[in-house]
Parts: structure tokens; sequence; C-alpha cells
């Protein structure tokens, strides 16, 4: 019996990552740790799944190498088994998504676009305008996630409390939003709401994964 080729063999690890993405859980579960390092309970609940069953997504991609863990006390922390090439995986995924899959054309078209048919700005064109000053920077992730990581200078309100806070935003300045990653609904909520009320405000065309992956500064305040 011949053993098994060189081509089939990297072949048949590129099979187990691909399985280890076919799951919308775990495409979420990866979503939330590119925000920054989590432990199951707090993945668990921002997934809406039980303790068991995140523990059980965690250890596929684990075995498929996208993740890696370490035990701090008590808790198992997991993150991205290096941040750029995994963020870089699910952009491709989702651009080949969007190009072929009828039914992810009309979620974008039937949410998204509904909710923000104007041109997002892209990272280029942000880190231009934020070394003239001509912009607000815009968070709507949670405090936490903000405090992992963040843009330079970007303002942090989380999107459940942006009408009662809308007084922080400076008058007369454009708002660029971001929030998780291009299909994270809060920055197209945020750019709807602020539209409504007079402002000015555009959607960065992802979100912060994809900057930090892009080499782009960042800042923590944790």
């Amino acid at each position: 019996m011949s053993s098994i080729g060189p081509k089939q063999a990297v072949f048949a690890s590129l099979a187990e990552v691909a399985q280890a993405l076919g799951h919308a859980h775990r495409l979420e579960l990866l979503e939330h740790l590119a925000q920054g390092e989590r432990n199951v309970e707090g993945l668990a609940a921002r997934a809406g799944l039980s303790f068991a069953n995140a523990s059980r997504h965690l250890q596929i991609l684990r075995r498929a190498h996208l993740v890696e863990a370490r035990r701090h006390g008590k808790h198992v922390l997991y993150r991205l088994a290096g941040d750029t090439q995994v963020v870089e995986l699910m952009k491709a995924l989702g651009r080949v998504g969007e190009r072929n899959v009828a039914e992810v054309n009309r979620v974008m078209a039937d949410y998204f676009h509904a909710r923000d048919a104007l041109e997002a700005v892209s990272r280029e064109d942000l880190v231009s305008r934020l070394h003239d000053g001509l912009v607000t920077v815009l968070d709507v992730r949670s405090e936490d996630e903000f405090a992992r990581g963040h843009l330079p200078g970007a303002l942090n309100i989380p999107l459940a409390d942006l009408e009662r806070r809308l007084a922080e935003l400076p008058a007369n300045r454009e708002v660029i939003a971001y929030c998780r990653g291009p299909y994270c609904v809060l920055s197209f909520e945020a750019v709807a709401s602020l539209r409504a009320r007079g402002y000015v405000v555009h959607r960065l065309e992802d979100g912060y994964p994809e900057w930090k992956a892009a080499g782009l500064p960042v800042e923590a305040t944790a």
C-alpha cells in the first residue's frame, strides 16, 4: 500500500481547517476572539451558547490550529492563533460568499445595504482623515472590547448607550463608526440612527480586527 503523497497530506490538513470553519457558531466565536483574548464563559455568553457547546466548538477550532489556549488560574483563555492570518481567512471567506452565494447576497441587500447604502470609508482614507483631524472615530462595541484594543483616539459609545450619550459627539464633525468586523450589525445600526438625527456619518469598511491585521496603529486601555 502506497503512503500518502505530500500534496494529499497538505490537502488533508487544509480540509481540517475548512471543516473547522464549517459552522456558524465557530465563525462567530472567531469574530469575538478577533477582538481579544477571552475565557470560555465569556465567549459562550456573547455567542448565546451553553458552556459545553462553546467549549466543544473551541476544541474543534483548536485542533485545526485556528485558536490557541492557555490556563489562567481557574479559567482557560482562548485567542486567535496568528491574528493576521485568521482575520484574512475570515475576510476571504466573506468575499467568496458575497460573490457566489445567493443567500449571502439577499441578506446583504435586505439588511446591511438597507441600513447603509453609501460606500464605506476605506482604512487608507480614514488614516488620512485622522492625520488631518477631520473626523470623530466612533467605536460602538462594548466597553471591555474597546479596552482590549481600539483605533487611535476613538470615542467608545456602545450602541445601546448611543441615544442617551449623543451630546458626547462633537458637533459639526463627520463621524466614522466601526465595530467588530464587516458583518457586525452594530455599526450599521449606529449609522442609521445617527443619520436619522442629522449627523454626517459613515462606516469604516470593516472593523477593528481588520484594521489591526493591516498593521495600522491601535491603542488599548487594559
